[in-house]
């Protein structure tokens, strides 16, 4: 598999996306980034990103499949980047030297202007804390890698739990599909929820998953004949967040005690039906303040939060904005 480079410049004000690949690099990762980032497009159709590949020189470069991949860019192309991406490497970010950059690569760290938003996908977080870009600062990685993340790297606040991190110019994820979610809210934060929302349409995924999410570690399975499932109440609950909603409400549309309901729906959400309910209220305001003009006492009464005071208090103690800064700041601002 070969990738041009290409020789025209991008566009004046287009976004350039460059993606740092290594040796062991995970074909779907590098996919991820060119599709999301490559499908955002402006109310015009017009690209908003401009997604480019490099390695740390030119040539072939081993992936995890049986098959390499070709990249014509060296580390040079780390230079001009507005956001780098640096993918996972089963061979690197496993293997007894991990936690130290080979000279290499940190030749094309370097090679990075001051500004520029770094962010890496699973195991990639290895190359960030290394190159101390997580040191004091919140970060996830795959769950499979958490000790030994946490072994390297004692002064990252790693919270192994989440999806994705975001420390405004440093984010991180988890594992592989946790990578979809971390472009996606990159793309949302750059040009608002409409955008990402195409995109996510466009490539037929969920359009927002909030990074606070657990990851999908495995937990005990249902036993036999017990009823696995809490997704109908759940999806009920989607329909009505605007009206106030009791767990015993939830728990008699899937035919449970509460207390039956309630330990099956940690299980499956990873998280309580309330911590759920808030989260996805904040996720319906976030997407009413930014896609429409309603005041803010409307989109309390809409999301469920019933008055703004009530809003505004769930923003600034999960976001540290108020309502009213937050659709000032992600409101699609075209940039």
């Amino acid at each position: 598999m070969a990738l041009d480079p290409g020789t025209t410049p991008p566009p004046p004000g287009r976004h350039r996306v460059a993606v740092l690949v290594r040796h062991g690099l995970l074909p779907l990762e590098l996919g991820i980034v060119h599709q999301l980032f490559g499908q955002a497009r402006s109310a015009q159709g017009e690209p908003l990103y401009e997604v480019v590949t490099c390695g740390l020189a030119p040539g072939w470069v081993r992936t995890d499949a049986d098959f390499p991949i070709r990249v014509a860019r060296g580390p040079e192309a780390l230079e001009r980047a507005r956001t780098v991406l640096v993918p996972a490497s089963h061979e690197a970010d496993e293997s007894e030297s991990a936690g130290r950059l080979p000279a290499a690569l940190a030749e094309a760290m370097g090679r990075i202007r001051p500004g520029t938003r770094i962010a890496s996908i699973c195991t990639g977080a290895f190359v960030l804390a290394a190159a101390g870009l997580l040191d004091g600062r919140r970060a996830t990685t795959h769950w499979r890698s958490a000790d030994r993340f946490r072994r390297l790297f004692p002064t990252v606040r790693l919270d192994p739990n989440v999806l994705y991190a975001d420390e405004g110019d440093v984010l991180t994820s988890a594992g592989e599909a946790a990578g979809i979610d971390l472009c996606l809210h990159m793309i949302r934060r750059d040009h608002g929820a409409a955008v990402a929302n195409e995109v996510a349409r466009r490539t037929v995924i969920p359009p927002h998953r909030e990074g606070g999410q657990a990851q999908f570690i495995p937990r005990p399975v249902a036993g036999p004949g017990r009823r696995a499932s809490t997704g109908a109440a759940r999806a009920w609950a989607l329909e009505h967040l605007d009206r106030p909603l009791t767990l015993r409400e939830l728990a008699a549309r899937e035919s449970m005690s509460v207390r039956t309901f309630s330990r099956r729906f940690r299980e499956e959400a990873g998280m309580t039906p309330v911590q759920w309910l808030t989260q996805q209220r904040l996720a319906r305001a976030r997407q009413l303040l930014e896609e429409s003009d309603h005041t803010v006492d409307r989109v309390a009464a809409e999301s469920g939060f019933g008055t703004a005071a009530s809003l505004r208090l769930a923003f600034q103690s999960t976001l540290g904005v108020s309502p009213s800064a937050y659709r000032v700041a992600f409101r699609g601002n075209g940039n």
